[in-house]
């Protein structure tokens, strides 16, 4: 599946536009398609695309901005397997060591289930698909305090 140009993102919905689910992962509330080149930063772009370009599934943004301190944005991803969840956390890295993010911490590299990459303000997931379904961090993080 392709997700060049598109991505979904936790936003107020546009007018007509309608949820997108992907296949094994539930769509999370209140979110919409939107072109990411024109609505993310450059930093969170740089991780879109590097994922993107591994073959990662499901790429999800989640705006994170005024729901937590601890970060202003979500990036969330799974990969095929095992292999396939540490090569894009490799590659991820690698892209962001290259363009001056070098401070990155991680966390799951070992087992490959579930990778964290703490970036600051970005924090990226990337999970094995039956891990990612299992922990449903889309649908914690897009409630609205409303909805809790």
């Amino acid at each position: 599946m392709d997700h060049k140009g598109t991505l979904t993102l936790s936003l107020q919905p546009a007018q007509g536009a309608q949820p997108k689910a992907s296949a094994g992962t539930p769509a999370a509330p209140d979110t919409v398609q939107a072109a990411h080149d024109e609505t993310l930063p450059p930093l969170e772009t740089l991780i879109v695309d590097r994922l993107d370009d591994d073959k990662a599934q499901d790429i999800v943004c989640i705006d994170l901005k005024g729901k937590s301190s601890v970060a202003d944005t979500l990036i969330i991803a799974s990969g095929r397997s095992h292999r396939h969840v540490g090569a894009l956390a490799d590659h991820v890295l690698r892209a962001l060591k290259e363009a001056g993010h070098g401070k990155a911490k991680v966390e799951g590299l070992p087992a490959c289930d579930w990778v964290l990459i703490d970036v600051g303000d970005v924090v990226v997931h990337i999970f094995r698909p039956e891990v990612r379904t299992f922990y449903n961090i889309e649908k914690i993080w897009s409630l609205s305090p409303a909805d809790a």
